[in-house]
C-alpha cells in the first residue's frame, strides 16, 4: 500500500508543477512496539529535483504543501468510498498556470465524486461546474456567512472581481468570460449577456 501511495503521489506531483519532486513513504522501526505495530510511518518529500527527501513540514513551502496535500487527497480518494471531498484553500500560495493545473485536477476529481472547494483564485473557480459566493457580514455585532449560487452573469462578475479586485471593468469581464470558455467543464453555462 505504501509503495502504491508513493508512486501515485509522486506522479500527481509532476502534474501539479512539482517537476522532479518525490514523495516517499518511510517505515521506521519503533524502539518499543505500540498498539499500532512495531513501525512508524513517515511521509518524506523532495519538492524539487536533486534534493534529498525530508520531513514534509520542513522541506515544502506553503504552495508546495498545498499541492502535495492535493496529490495525497487525489490518490487516496480513489480508495475511499467518500462521495464528497472538501478542499479549503488547497490553492494557497500558488497562482498563474499552477492554479489552472490545480483547478483542472479538482475538475477531474469532480467527475468521480462531489468536490467542494473554497478558493480565492479565478483560475480554480472557473473550472467548477457550479460556483457559489460566500460572503460574511456583521449585523448587530454578530458575524454571519451567506452562501449564494451564482447565475451565469453573476459568475462572470465574480470571476472578474477575483481577477481585478473591487473594480470590475470590461477588460476583467472579458478575461472572466475567456476563463469560463476555456476552463469550465463542458461550458454547461449559457453564454452570459454581452458575450
Amino acid at each position: 500500500a505504501g509503495e502504491r501511495l508513493q508512486t501515485g503521489v509522486t506522479a500527481c506531483m509532476q502534474r501539479l508543477s512539482l517537476a522532479g519532486g518525490r514523495f516517499v513513504v518511510a517505515l521506521l522501526d519503533e524502539v518499543e512496539p505500540t498498539a499500532h505495530g512495531s513501525e512508524r510511518v513517515d511521509f518524506l518529500v523532495a519538492a524539487n529535483a536533486g534534493l534529498p527527501p525530508g520531513p514534509l513540514a520542513r522541506v515544502a513551502s506553503g504552495g508546495e504543501l498545498s499541492r502535495i496535500g492535493l496529490a495525497l487527497s487525489t490518490v487516496s480518494a480513489a480508495a475511499l468510498a467518500a462521495g464528497t471531498l472538501v478542499f479549503d484553500e488547497v490553492d494557497a500560495g500558488i497562482g498563474g498556470g499552477v492554479a489552472e493545473v490545480v483547478g483542472r485536477l479538482l475538475q477531474e476529481l469532480g467527475t468521480q465524486r462531489q468536490v467542494l472547494c473554497v478558493t480565492h483564485l479565478a483560475q480554480v473557480a472557473a473550472c467548477a461546474r457550479q460556483q457559489f459566493r460566500v460572503a460574511k457580514a456583521v449585523r448587530e455585532g454578530v458575524t454571519t456567512s451567506h452562501v449564494e449560487a451564482l447565475s451565469a452573469d453573476q459568475r462572470v462578475d465574480e470571476l472578474a472581481r477575483m481577477i481585478g479586485g473591487m473594480q470590475i471593468t470590461d477588460t476583467t469581464r472579458a478575461h472572466a468570460r475567456e476563463l469560463l470558455a476555456t476552463l469550465a467543464p463542458g461550458s454547461h453555462l449559457q453564454a452570459p449577456a454581452g458575450s
